[in-house]
């Protein structure tokens, strides 16, 4: 635990000007990042008497071990750069939301020449326009399936969609009048992509326009006598009214707005939020968070707009925004908001009417969703921190291994030798920092050998990480980065130790390794090598999962029903995954190769080329440098590299399948355990068995 005073910047050292600053642990990894509009004052909160201060801040401040801080020069550009540094270093201590689900959206790809409507999850991309979030997928099919009535907007994949064009026969949607088939040339693709147009302005809201007109149409057919088709028509209004029922009109005055709710107590907070369209509820979703440190509920909302919005531009930022409370100041935040979308955003909190009424209810949501989160975590935290403990005190350690890594080797009968380091904090799995090895230090099967090489490696990276970031020198001639009017780093400034998460740079407090006595010998074999002496060591066997421990004799044996020993479990079969997943890609790129992928410069499209144009790597190789030539984006001289470098990897005699005598008259593969010649890019599963 770190004295702040030990950190404390100089008197008249900290400029009163805006500016976001970032406090770093004795790793050099950013704990916290924030912004102020008077750098001097804020910073001076922290570097009081710890008993003055609230118990979370009083955790960050002694976690770490450094400050530092930019000036930039306004309020917006602090808000830009701080949400930038939360995205990028993820400090432990700054609030988070967290989703406790993927949200589907209805999407619409206006980025494909035919625009294909369909249920999305994960990040936004480019091009697509999304409506939602909805809270279940099913919501979004039975919208699609009212809808499509009216526009007919194609719904198929794409291998779907060439298959029909291939054969000329739409699918049965095409055939019951859902899709306009655009595969069979019925529609153009303007027609179709004015189709998908209307289908996006209906979604946004503008409804009465599309059943005034089909009304009006309704009308013409039936003064015509055409009852078939008015009668299709009535069909076709009901759906669309069908459709709009689904969301029911909570804003008389057709508003487009967001409205967000929070709910919180001394440990957590929830928020909930509404998106309205139309007048109508478009959306929902909702956040909870640990509150890491004291905040007010202005500073929540600010953190949620910035976790909301962040990302999004023109009009995924509606007109105006209803919060519980402000934040402090609002100007910044209001200026932020109109930037994203281009125009002026309202953020107020709503005082009367139905927009007030409709506030209580996502403020009634925001609360159920804060006790359903407690009630479903008191449980996974009691399980979690009981599971460590058990291992603590199996393993006699001093505290609770927050951190564990666990190491696994996999490979196929001595071949493609690979290992796995999975990592688990706080009893969770953290999967941006796994990380997978090549064993390279010699060839051949030896999993005690190739443990010892994988520990040694990682810990002398962390060894050389640890030098670079400061820890054994004084760390005091980093630069501060230049930052533009956007909060955009555009200056030289710290690379290595500029809190970016390392490869190697956090001990774990507990080492696993898959496998009993002499995988574990190994890797402390290998920790002692390198000098480090504070960081525990274990094994599980796969037999009869029993624990093992450098030097002992006898392996410690945890009851099956401990929630240490189901941790483990879980964390081994977490790496052996991991690594079985990277030694099977080796494997398949492997069989995957070939004599073009060593000839330099030459890319995936002319690699396709070069076969489609010889129709075979045998063809190719016969061919002399000019046929090569003929081929598009292929010049003499990268000719004369790909012939010789077929000519080194000629095959020295023809393949002979020895079941049958019979010359292989294509390029040979493998050949199975049986004689059998098996296809080149297919494994032979009996050559042994993955570890």
């Amino acid at each position: 635990m770190a004295d702040p005073s030990s950190y404390r910047p100089k008197p008249g050292e900290i400029p009163d000007s805006p500016g976001v600053y970032r406090f770093r642990d004795e790793h050099r990894r950013v704990i916290y990042v924030g912004k102020a509009k008077s750098l001097r004052q804020r910073l001076a909160n922290y570097f009081q008497d710890l008993a003055g201060l609230h118990p979370r801040t009083r955790s960050m401040v002694t976690t770490a071990a450094s400050v530092e801080w930019t000036v930039v020069s306004t309020e917006v550009e602090a808000l830009q750069l701080e949400y930038s540094w939360i995205k990028e270093y993820d400090p432990r201590f700054n609030v988070k939301y967290r989703d406790d689900k993927s949200y589907p959206y209805l999407a619409v790809t206006m980025n494909e020449e035919y625009p294909r409507v369909q249920v999305m999850r994960g990040h936004k991309k480019k091009g697509v326009r999304y409506f939602g979030p909805y809270a279940h997928a099913w919501a979004i099919r039975d919208t699609v399936d009212l809808l499509l009535r009216v526009f007919p907007v194609r719904t198929c994949s794409a291998g779907v969609f060439k298959n029909a064009a291939r054969t000329g026969r739409p699918c049965l949607l095409g055939y019951i009048g859902k899709c306009s088939a655009p595969c069979v040339d019925r529609v153009s693709a303007e027609e179709h992509r004015e189709l998908a147009d209307e289908f996006c302005d209906f979604m946004t809201g503008r409804t009465n326009t599309y059943i005034r007109r089909l009304e009006k149409q309704m009308a013409e057919a039936a003064d015509e006598m055409e009852y078939e088709r008015a009668a299709r028509l009535r069909d076709d209004i009901g759906a669309l009214k069908k459709a709009m029922e689904k969301n029911a009109v909570v804003l008389a005055d057709a508003t487009d707005a967001d409205l967000i709710a929070v709910a919180e107590d001394e440990l957590e907070a929830a928020v909930q939020i509404f998106h309205v369209r139309g007048g109508r509820v478009r959306g929902q979703r909702g956040w909870v968070t640990d509150k890491v440190e004291e905040i007010t509920t202005g500073a929540l909302v600010e953190h949620a707009l910035q976790q909301l919005y962040g990302e999004e531009t023109g009009d995924a930022v509606p007109k105006e925004v209803l919060v519980p409370a402000l934040p402090d100041p609002v100007e910044p935040v209001q200026e932020w908001l109109a930037g994203r979308r281009g125009s002026g955003v309202s953020l107020r909190i709503p005082q009367r009417g139905d927009k007030k009424a409709l506030m209580e209810t996502v403020e009634r949501n925001a609360q159920q969703a804060l006790v359903l989160h407690k009630t479903k975590r008191a449980s996974d935290l009691t399980t979690r921190s009981r599971a460590l403990e058990e291992i603590a005190d199996a393993l006699d350690l001093d505290s609770a291994p927050l951190r564990v890594e666990c190491y696994d080797i996999s490979h196929l009968q001595g071949d493609d030798v690979v290992a796995s380091m999975v990592v688990f904090e706080d009893g969770l799995a953290r999967k941006s920092e796994y990380r997978r090895f090549q064993i390279k230090g010699f060839a051949g099967q030896d999993d005690v050998r190739s443990m010892h090489e994988v520990i040694t490696r990682r810990f002398r990276r962390y060894l050389a990480e640890k030098e670079k970031t400061g820890e054994w020198t004084d760390g005091e001639n980093a630069e501060t980065p230049e930052i533009d009017r956007n909060g955009e780093i555009v200056g030289t400034g710290p690379t290595e130790d500029d809190g970016r998460p390392k490869k190697f740079a956090y001990p774990p407090q507990l080492v696993v390794v898959d496998g009993g006595a002499p995988q574990v010998a190994a890797a402390r074999r290998a920790l002692d090598e390198l000098g480090i002496d504070d960081i525990a060591v274990c094994g599980l066997a796969k037999r009869l999962e029993e624990v093992w421990l450098p030097g002992d004799d006898d392996p410690v044996v945890l009851p099956r029903t401990s929630e240490g020993l189901y941790l483990l479990q879980r964390v081994r079969d977490e790496a052996h995954r991991f690594a079985i997943t990277y030694q099977r890609a080796k494997r398949s790129k492997r069989f995957r190769s070939s004599p073009l992928d060593d000839v330099p410069g030459l890319g995936d499209t002319r690699k396709q080329a070069l076969l489609k144009h010889f129709g075979s790597l045998k063809k190719l190789r016969s061919a002399t440098i000019d046929q090569i030539c003929e081929v598009p984006g292929i010049g003499r001289k990268t000719a004369e590299t790909i012939a010789v470098a077929l000519a080194r990897s000629a095959p020295a005699a023809p393949a002979v399948n020895t079941a049958t005598g019979e010359i292989m008259e294509e390029e040979p593969g493998t050949m199975g355990s049986s004689g059998e010649p098996v296809a080149a890019g297919a494994p032979d599963e009996r050559r042994g068995q993955e570890t």
